[in-house]
């Protein structure tokens, strides 16, 4: 764990809408540990239960095993190798369970749209049956902004407002996949009482991200830091909110603490809400000191590169701040907080 990663896990065991106190002496079984958001929900538990003797059990269901045991060997954590889908080999008590594992590639979402439909929804199939057989306390699944569709310009949208997707476009597999892994916890709370409950993220980035990550925050930070001109391929039109690691980790918690079974909740930053370009120029303008420039070179086909069509993604948080939660980072922390993170490993 990075310094500004344990800076953020510090943040967040002192933010007065979570009570760790409700943690104490409980199990949480993660998956996706080893993904951006996963490693931070698993650092902030790790370290606050140590920071806080909360004596907070963790057991990370992993694909990569070898991998998970060099990142959280400090934890403490149960690494316990998993392939998403198959039955959860765990007969022993857990109080929450917290879903995160999924593919997040749009490249992989246009050309293993199968992949991408089935490891969602058996993934949260196999955890909702054993949450069903066994007695938690609450699950929270993570699903995405794009169920929202395309909504209008200018609208903010509310968890109420879903989208409706080609079934025949395989790029949406992705929100058509999350869609029904929302439908299964709802299903799964109605007529099992599975405490199921799902939070909605906007685009999420901090520290923790890859250095070749292919997302295109990463794109401008690797432009920033190489002192490279930011190539645009599209008009860079796409409008979205965004979130920080430490506050996507904070509103996971808020909704395992307070959520309602059987709701979803929101989870952005309006005040980062902006378009690509614009993301872009500030990138350029603010992160690599102006040293940089943004350029465009339209592809003919965008969709060919995995892109969403234009999005205008001005989401509605006032359901999750109902539970007290709120955003504490804006979008050029975000930049600088991501690139130390880069920079302390080294």
């Amino acid at each position: 764990m990075t310094r500004v990663q344990r800076e953020d896990c510090r943040h967040i065991g002192e933010l007065p809408f979570l009570d760790w106190e409700q943690f104490r002496n409980t199990a949480f079984l993660v998956t996706g540990g080893t993904g951006l958001i996963g490693g931070n929900v698993v650092n902030a538990l790790a370290y606050n239960s140590r920071e806080k003797d909360l004596n907070i059990r963790l057991i990370l269901p992993v694909r990569n095993a070898v991998r998970a045991r060099e990142e959280f060997g400090w934890t403490g954590a149960e690494i316990l190798p998993y392939q998403l889908g198959a039955r959860l080999p765990l007969e022993e008590p857990i109080d929450y369970i917290i879903h995160l594992a999924s593919p997040t590639s749009s490249k992989f979402f246009t050309e293993q749209p199968a992949d991408t439909l089935v490891s969602n929804i058996d993934g949260v199939r196999a955890l909702l049956d054993w949450a069903r057989e066994h007695r938690v306390r609450k699950l929270v699944s993570l699903s995405t902004m794009e169920v929202y569709g395309f909504p209008e310009k200018g609208h903010r949208t509310r968890e109420n407002e879903l989208g409706a997707f080609e079934t025949m476009n395989a790029r949406n597999s992705y929100p058509i996949a999350k869609l029904a892994c929302e439908a299964l916890c709802n299903a799964y709370c109605r007529q099992y009482s599975v405490p199921a409950v799902i939070l909605r993220a906007t685009q999420t980035f901090g520290p923790g991200v890859k250095y070749q990550d292919g997302r295109v925050f990463a794109e401008f930070m690797r432009c920033a830091i190489e002192q490279k001109d930011i190539v645009l391929r599209s008009q860079g039109l796409t409008e979205r909110s965004y979130l920080y690691t430490a506050d996507a980790v904070s509103a996971i918690l808020a909704v395992l603490q307070k959520g309602e079974p059987g709701e979803a909740y929101t989870a952005a930053n309006p005040e980062t809400y902006c378009s690509i370009s614009e993301m872009a120029r500030m990138a350029a303008d603010r992160i690599a000191g102006g040293k940089i420039q943004v350029v465009y070179d339209i592809a003919e086909d965008i969709t060919k590169l995995g892109y969403a069509d234009t999005l205008y993604m001005d989401l509605d948080i006032g359901k999750i701040r109902g539970l007290g939660w709120y955003p504490t980072v804006g979008l050029q922390e975000m930049f600088e907080r991501m690139i130390r993170g880069i920079e302390e490993q080294q």
